[in-house]
């Protein structure tokens, strides 16, 4: 069990919270580059539980600001989009990108009233067709350089996945929980070639041994296989996730909410830099539970693939899990690691440190997550299914399946 103190302490993630102010200290996704458009160039985000409006002015530039005008509290979703910023549809106060006010129209003639006004702003950055912010103390630090996001050989596809109803974390304690896959996963395991010896116990006999380690940028999960076969991918700390050619980015919404998008990498077999490799493709995935807008037990979910059964798991333990009710066992050791990181970064950012995975040198070197051999398990399992078809199913989710054009 977890007291009520700690639970609070590593899941809520508003301003001033304790795993709030280490978030803060990482860029993280929040929205499509398209979905701003010409035609309706502002878009209403919430992010570690603040209400900000992402733009791009008539010049090109990105915005994040605070959804409630400086002035009366008007909603800025609203404002005009002009060349040098955003104005307020009510009284016409015009912010820029860095939240300074540079006009007050209703204010006399020669005021200097304006100058005054520092509006909440955020930095943004596009990157792989994804809006990316910080939200931490300035100068901000570059996007990590980790390699399925800034590799050149590779080919890239976005999917986008129905809005997660439920606390962050619940998310990435899965990301070290090796114990599910050949349970909750069984009949996309087997894909109807094997049969377990039950449904109780799945296909847990085939791992022999489950480890886990630290890293400079978070946990690494390894499985030793009674085959002899080694499967072994990264939490990237605090927030993804890199499987198979996955990179499965969590951004926490508010407490309770989680978006949850991932970005996939395959290689390219001569090394070569595709034309769209920076320009990838976006897919929405439909909805994983009918109703869509309903939370357990008033919505039933629909576990036609993988991920939705993992939605299922993360959200049915309550928009934010109890802990102090918990039994954890030996098979948790990695989720009991994860606490602990957590609770180790965090003091660092209190005492004014940089916490792991922060990188301030744009030109710090690529680091490796094994994909690789992550792509080239899951292309073997594609050709033999009856050795890994866990991953076969896999790819052929992201070849299209449960997916709809966005």
């Amino acid at each position: 069990m977890l007291p009520k103190e700690e639970n609070e302490m590593l899941t809520r993630v508003g301003p001033g919270t304790p795993a709030g102010e280490l978030l803060r200290r990482y860029w993280h996704p929040i929205a499509v580059s398209k979905e701003l458009m010409e035609e309706q160039p502002t878009k209403a985000v919430r992010v570690l539980g603040e209400d900000l409006v992402l733009f791009r002015d008539k010049s090109g530039r990105l915005g994040l600001l605070g959804d409630r005008c400086s002035h009366r509290g008007a909603s800025l979703l609203y404002g005009r989009i002009e060349e040098r910023g955003i104005a307020c549809a009510y009284h016409g106060w015009l912010y820029d990108v860095k939240g300074d006010c540079l006009e007050c129209p209703v204010e006399p003639a020669g005021s200097k009233f304006h100058l005054t006004v520092k509006h909440p702003a955020y930095p943004v950055q596009e990157h792989l067709n994804l809006v990316w912010a910080y939200m931490g103390p300035v100068p901000a630090p570059v996007l990590t350089h980790y390699d399925t996001l800034f590799r050149k050989d590779g080919h890239r596809k976005i999917i986008v996945h129905p809005q997660l109803d439920c606390n962050w974390f619940q998310a990435m304690e899965n990301s070290v929980d090796p114990a599910h896959l050949q349970i909750l996963h069984q009949e996309f395991y087997g894909r109807g070639e094997r049969q377990p010896v039950s449904t109780t116990r799945g296909f847990t006999d085939d791992v022999a041994q489950a480890e886990f380690y630290l890293t400079d940028h978070g946990v690494m999960k390894k499985r030793i296989y009674a085959n002899g076969i080694v499967d072994e991918h990264p939490l990237l700390f605090p927030t993804i996730l890199r499987q198979g050619p996955s990179t499965q980015l969590r951004t926490p919404i508010d407490d309770e909410h989680t978006m949850h998008i991932h970005v996939l990498f395959f290689p390219t077999e001569d090394g070569r830099e595709p034309a769209e490799s920076w320009d990838p493709p976006v897919k929405y995935s439909e909805p994983y539970k009918d109703p869509p807008n309903k939370l357990h037990p008033f919505t039933r979910y629909t576990l036609q693939h993988i991920i939705p059964q993992d939605h299922m798991a993360w959200e049915t333990q309550g928009p934010i899990a109890d802990r102090a009710r918990e039994r954890l066992a030996t098979s948790d050791k990695g989720v009991g690691m994860l606490r602990e990181l957590m609770k180790r970064e965090i003091a660092k950012v209190a005492r004014g440190e940089d916490p792991i995975g922060v990188h301030r040198d744009p030109n710090h070197p690529m680091i490796e997550t094994n994909v690789d051999e992550g792509v080239r398990q899951m292309r073997s399992d594609a050709r033999a299914p009856s050795e890994g078809s866990y991953r076969h199913d896999l790819a052929k989710l992201y070849q299209g399946r449960g997916e709809q054009e966005g």
